[in-house]
């Protein structure tokens, strides 16, 4: 299977029309009809249903949309392998790509990377949101340099080095709730309230603190960004729990956040996989947060 195929065929993806995305690519009709056949011949496969005559549209079978997630993957990867190539020289230029969920840590990151700016400025840096489970994957693919997760790390396939910073966790709320007259949370305060968890709450940490099964407790939504449950809380869904410093709760906003007792803070690591040959600028960052850890460290010693 060729890459070049692999791009017509998100191409018609895109477009939900042949003739439409045959025209994105400067190709004839029957050419990129003739490539999108072959591709289908070759994976014994059907990935296209093409409309009837009355209607040109384009839509994608299961296996289509498998391989629209898995196409767009490998054309991400070949291009950052091509500018890590392209910017393998003595000059240090280039890209650092990190998964992170949402964490108040991330100032730490930035900033290095601030730092390492003064020095570099050729060094670019994307940061990909979401849960540990999307960065890891994100790791195993090739497809980000470094992740930042929570909790344990497995020392077998990533190099990691631990973040002088833990994150707090605590409930987001109305500022005219019953429960934000308290200083701290206790699971008691929780066992008959309505409650917005994130997705991976139920991993046993949480479970563990509240004293519940999941069975037992009011989920009346489940979040993977923050952000979003702290909407669901303005409009009085529940109450959130989750991490401190990312929505703002100070001036006019409407919410608060009080701290879980007993207490509940997550370590945190960043992460590489192991045996990965690292960029120049990967080796930079990464060189520059270590220099940071052990400064941290000195001045607590």
């Amino acid at each position: 299977m060729e890459l070049r195929v692999l791009q017509y065929f998100l191409a018609v993806a895109r477009e939900q029309n042949i003739t439409k995305a045959a025209e994105a690519l400067h190709l004839s009709q029957p050419t990129l009809s003739t490539q999108l056949r072959e591709m289908e011949r070759e994976l014994g496969k059907q990935l296209l249903i093409r409309g009837t005559k009355g209607s040109r549209k384009v839509t994608l079978t299961d296996e289509g949309m498998l391989l629209r997630k898995r196409a767009e993957e490998i054309l991400r990867l070949v291009h950052k392998t091509e500018r890590e190539i392209s910017l393998s020289d003595s000059v240090i230029m280039g890209d650092v790509y990190i998964g992170t969920g949402e964490t108040d840590a991330l100032r730490y990151i930035a900033r290095a990377a601030k730092e390492l700016y003064t020095e570099y400025p050729g060094i670019r840096y994307h940061i990909s949101s979401g849960n540990s489970g999307f960065v890891l994957e994100q790791l195993d693919k090739g497809l980000i340099d470094f992740g930042i997760v929570f909790g344990s790390v497995d020392n077998t396939k990533f190099n990691s080095l631990e973040l002088p910073y833990k994150d707090t966790w605590g409930v987001l709320m109305l500022k005219s709730s019953p429960l934000a007259k308290k200083e701290r949370i206790t699971p008691a305060d929780l066992w008959d309230k309505a409650l917005i968890i994130s997705q991976q709450s139920d991993n046993g940490d949480f479970l563990k603190w509240i004293g519940k099964e999941i069975s037992e407790l009011n989920i009346t939504a489940t979040y993977n960004l923050i952000f979003n449950a702290s909407l669901m809380v303005e409009e009085g869904l529940g109450y959130a729990v989750g991490l401190d410093k990312i929505i703002n709760t100070g001036g006019d906003s409407p919410l608060c956040f009080r701290p879980l007792y007993p207490e509940r803070k997550d370590g945190m690591h960043i992460i590489w996989k192991k045996y990965h040959i690292l960029t120049k600028p990967s080796e930079k960052f990464i060189r520059k947060i270590s220099e940071n850890i052990s400064e941290a460290d000195n001045m607590h010693t």
